[in-house]
């Protein structure tokens, strides 16, 4: 097993992800079977109260292992997120259960031991379908050097490097390189004070990575190189780029797949396949070259900051980039649709409201609590009534439920129990496995089989007709069984179920071209070549192209994904044109 840590220095979300994605994609292209460790120096247990990333075992992990699946296709476990908090607790439960002997339990050697133990065993667990064990493991140390939190994660690897030898483990820093307006040349001062404190803690890094807005100079190259001890061709530039596709090939282009091979002794022929990151080039150049654009409406609760729909915002990306299409993604408050944002801030209501009618598509992603319930609601509305695209995620498909049947049936209190737990018209209601006041670990959480309960159904057809499909799920609220009834015989179609036939996980409205709600999170194994199908069909429906797109058998071709709604028409007129023309052909030719 070969081991590439990755560390940060001078400032956090530097892109050490990416970086470390980037690493195994080229790795992954090589023919070698890669898998990736995120660690993450909070005392939290796992990240299900804040920022979850729901994965198919059902541990709520950090949303940096969606980066490691998108760019490596591949199925992480909740055991790839380690936080302090499980090693503490791990440890704590050893010494209870007397495992240390009456030994004082101390940081050196039972934490550092119990992290480099935990990181040897997760990473020789299986994360393709092939069940092949891992060749690489990329493991991505959060937080900047130095920090407190971290201090007994860099031990443990300082003993670990020995502990594997040193061909089996290399070591890559990430550090920025600002460049002052007042000056107008990069420093390479906090980079050096970097890497000092990374090889005081005894560390010393195998490639550093330059990140900064422009390109830097071979000077600076240069000095770098001289004052932190590696040599000119284990420094590279890692500038800002337009999208991060672009990173591998970068990264490539400056001799690092070679670096690898020999630093960690990879048996790997030194000539690349000649198909060596074709599919990483051919979404650049689409990326590179997109003209039109699709203009999509999140409407939720935390737009303050985009982070929160990190998921959802990448698989919307997927999916425009499929069909050749640049994403202007709107974020809209939903609490700034509600009537009482009218009455208090009027011009804040009808900007908003303002931004949902230019949109082409609307999406209303999962989510939990009160707060703009009723902003969601309205902005589905709209989207019905006006026959614009709407695909609803978890909470957006309970919206839309709530929403159809106080103005379709006429259930005027209709509600989740969430909201009103007396509400007459219940149609959202909480599961058996949600424990209320308790948030940890409290939902159905992990992947999940949906079956289709009828082919004439859109999701079904963008699916590629399967009989079933397995999603991940993270959800405490659910649509209530006791109103499908009702619902279904005003348009609203269930067409996917849980195996019994007791959980509500599609919704499609009749009708309509494209009103879609999914109680699962397909977003989650959502990734740049093969996109999630309910958010393909959101972006196809908003462009046109859905119909167009089903009738082809769900291909798209070079041809659809390029050409205008009206281009057959017109390609048709062409022809016939042609075809009544008389081409004189002088004599002898």
């Amino acid at each position: 097993m070969k081991y590439i840590l990755v560390t940060g220095g001078v400032i956090s979300g530097i892109g050490k992800g990416v970086i470390a994605s980037s690493v195994g994609t080229l790795l992954k292209a090589c023919g070698l079977h890669v898998t990736s460790i995120k660690i993450d120096p909070y005392i939290n247990i796992d990240a299900g109260t804040f920022s979850p990333y729901e994965h198919d075992d059902g541990g709520e992990v950090d949303l940096d292992l969606g980066n490691y699946e998108r760019f490596l296709d591949i199925t992480l476990h909740k055991e790839n997120n380690i936080t302090t908090g499980k090693i503490y607790q791990h440890v704590i439960n050893k010494e209870r259960k007397g495992d240390y002997l009456g030994k004082t339990v101390q940081v050196v050697p039972h934490v550092t031991d119990a992290i480099q133990e935990w990181v040897e065993r997760v990473a020789q667990v299986a994360v393709t379908p092939d069940g092949q064990t891992p060749d690489v493991c990329t493991i991505e140390l959060g937080g900047t050097i130095g920090d407190i939190e971290g201090m007994p994660f860099v031990e443990a690897f300082r003993q670990f490097q020995f502990r594997v030898k040193r061909e089996n483990f290399c070591c890559v820093h990430v550090s920025l390189v600002p460049q002052p307006r007042s000056t107008g040349e990069h420093k390479t001062k906090p980079t050096q004070a970097s890497v000092r404190e990374l090889r005081g803690l005894g560390l010393s890094p195998d490639l550093i990575v330059c990140r900064s807005e422009q390109p830097v100079t071979n000077g600076v190259r240069e000095k770098i190189s001289n004052f932190c001890h590696v040599g000119p061709n284990q420094v590279i530039c890692m500038h800002d780029v337009p999208s991060i596709y672009h990173v591998p090939l970068l990264m490539h282009d400056q001799g690092i797949t070679e670096l690898f091979i020999e630093r960690l002794q990879l048996n790997l022929p030194s000539k690349r396949p000649r198909r060596f990151l074709s599919k990483w080039q051919d979404l650049v150049d689409r990326f590179d070259h997109l003209v039109k654009e699709v203009t999509i409406a999140l409407v939720g609760k935390y737009t303050q900051l985009e982070d929160s729909y990190a998921s959802v915002t990448k698989a919307l990306q997927h999916a425009s980039l499929a069909c050749n299409y640049k994403l202007n993604l709107k974020y809209i408050e939903a609490a700034d649709l509600e009537l009482q944002k009218r009455e208090e801030n009027p011009v804040q209501f009808h900007e908003a409201c303002q931004q949902l009618c230019k949109s082409d598509g609307l999406l209303v992603p999962g989510g939990f609590g009160i707060r703009g319930i009723e902003g969601k609601i309205t902005a589905i509305e709209w989207a019905r009534k006006n026959k614009k695209p709407f695909l609803g995620v978890c909470l957006g498909l309970q919206c839309a439920v709530i929403e159809f049947a106080r103005n379709t049936l006429d259930w005027k209190n209709a509600n989740s129990t969430e909201v009103d737990p007396d509400t007459p018209y219940p149609v959202v209601i909480d599961m058996p496995e949600h424990n209320p006041g308790h948030m940890g670990g409290t939902m159905r959480l992990g992947k999940r089989q949906t079956v289709f309960k009828s082919e004439n159904s859109i999701l079904c057809r963008l699916y590629k007709d399967e009989q079933y499909i397995d999603e991940r799920h993270r959800h405490r609220y659910e649509v209530n069984p006791a109103f499908v009834p009702d619902l279904e015989a005003s348009g609203m179609k269930f067409v996917g179920q849980d195996l019994n036939g007791e959980r509500m996980e599609i919704m499609e409205l009749q009708g309509h071209p494209y009103f879609v709600g999914v109680q699962f999170h397909p977003e989650y194994i959502s990734n740049p070549l093969r996109p999630s199908p309910p958010y393909l069909g959101l972006v196809l429906a908003s462009c046109g192209k859905l119909n167009n797109y089903i009738s082809k058998g769900c291909c798209l071709s070079p041809r659809q994904i390029s050409d205008d709604e009206s281009s057959d028409e017109e390609i048709s007129t062409v022809s016939k044109k042609i075809s009544q023309t008389t081409l004189q052909v002088p004599k002898g030719q």
